[in-house]
């Protein structure tokens, strides 16, 4: 192992120390030199306004003429008549129409041949699912309460309850 040498002292020069000297004198003497300009001095104006006012004379508008009493009496009005009663939907069993667009699976159906359950393929939607079966929408949703959002979102592989008389697939 080589042996140590001791540390160097430092020595500071005259040198070094005027030109610091001098640098922040010249940064005294640049932002000294930096002020803004004196104000002109202000001037006052002074601003007279008149007012000149101009006098219209517009003349009365006619009276309106009255109606003739005859003519006044509008003929009797019809008896409003209420809207129909919007019809009832049944609940009743699912009817396959057939696969088209938004219900292209296969439906699992029971041994008499009505659908009873159905696998949600590629490209479905809740809606054009209760179509193919002639169920109102409500209804599906109450024999499925396994989908949420109203059926705005179904799942590839999802599988629906067809049958009216149960709740849930199972």
């Amino acid at each position: 192992m080589r042996p140590r040498r001791p540390p160097r002292p430092v020595h500071r020069s005259a040198l070094g120390g005027a030109l610091a000297l001098l640098a922040t004198g010249a940064a005294a003497l640049v932002l000294a030199a930096c002020t803004a300009p004196e104000a002109p001095p202000a001037v006052t104006e002074t601003v007279v306004v008149t007012e000149t006012a101009f006098v219209t004379v517009t003349a009365e508008p006619p009276p309106a003429p009255e109606p003739d009493p005859a003519e006044a009496a509008d003929p009797e009005a019809p008896a409003p008549s209420p809207n129909d009663a919007a019809p009832v939907y049944e609940w009743g069993a699912a009817y396959d129409n057939g696969p088209r667009p938004g219900a292209n699976g296969a439906p699992e159906v029971d041994e008499t041949g009505e659908p009873e359950r159905y696998s949600v393929v590629s490209g479905d939607s809740f809606f054009d699912i209760a179509q193919r079966f002639d169920l109102p929408q409500q209804q599906l949703l109450r024999m499925n309460p396994q989908i949420y959002d109203y059926g705005d979102t179904v799942y590839i592989g999802q599988l629906l309850n067809l049958d009216w008389q149960k709740t849930g697939v199972g």
